[in-house]
């Protein structure tokens, strides 16, 4: 019989791993222990709002939810006690030992009320969705693992990485995901070796195969710098 005790940040990665394998796989490329915990903190931040809209059973409770983190932002940035939660209490670290600005994490937010609206995202739509979940995730992931890195090349790998499981679900995003993708690969090759991990996720876009040749691909991204 164990006597240990939950571990918090343990629980986090082990969620993360379930609902996002690739954002998981590439955080593993992270050497330091409390910087990876802070990365996976922002990845489970944005699981957790991209629930809002899948999980309620109309707009309105799907707003109610996406307010109550906008809640928790206040409370972090306010200096307030923030609410037992493990993802609420995980950001809250993240922002303070990081010094992260509020705009980008509550731009997360702002972009997932269009998931409420069951009209079909269009083209223009779906880029600045992408940019504006995943892309702002990799951008803060970056500035985490490095902040002197050009994190702003950051965004659009991220944003590649949220077309392309987009265009799984509707192909009609497929040429919008590829065209991103070429851009993407041109821009991160200026990032920072320390903040690839940041993007190195980019490079399984589209892709399927075992987790180890998964891994395999990972590995030989990070150690290209290239996605």
């Amino acid at each position: 019989m164990s006597d240990a005790a939950p571990h918090p940040d343990r629980d986090l990665d082990d969620l993360v791993r379930r609902v996002d394998p690739d954002r998981w796989l590439s955080s593993r490329f992270i050497a330091d222990a409390e910087a990876r915990a802070d990365v996976i903190a922002l990845y489970a931040y944005d699981h957790e709002l991209a629930r809002a809209p899948r999980v309620a059973s109309n707009s309105l409770l799907g707003e109610i939810r996406l307010a109550w983190w906008r809640e928790v932002l206040d409370e972090v940035f306010e200096g307030r006690a923030v609410r037992r939660h493990p993802t609420a209490q995980a950001v809250a670290r993240a922002v303070t030992r990081h010094g992260l600005s509020r705009a980008p994490l509550e731009a997360m937010i702002d972009a997932r009320y269009r998931e409420l609206d069951p009209t079909p995202l269009s083209v223009a739509e779906s880029l600045e969705w992408a940019r504006d979940t995943a892309g702002l995730a990799a951008e803060l992931a970056a500035r985490i693992l490095d902040p002197t890195a050009d994190v702003a090349r950051a965004r659009g790998a991220g944003s590649a990485w949220a077309l392309a499981r987009r265009a799984r679900e509707a192909p009609v995003f497929a040429p919008t995901a590829a065209e991103a993708l070429r851009g993407a690969r041109e821009g991160v090759r200026g990032l920072s070796p320390a903040a690839f991990p940041a993007v190195a996720h980019a490079a399984l876009a589209g892709r399927g195969g075992s987790e180890l040749s998964r891994r395999l691909r990972l590995i030989w991204a990070v150690a290209l710098g290239r996605i």
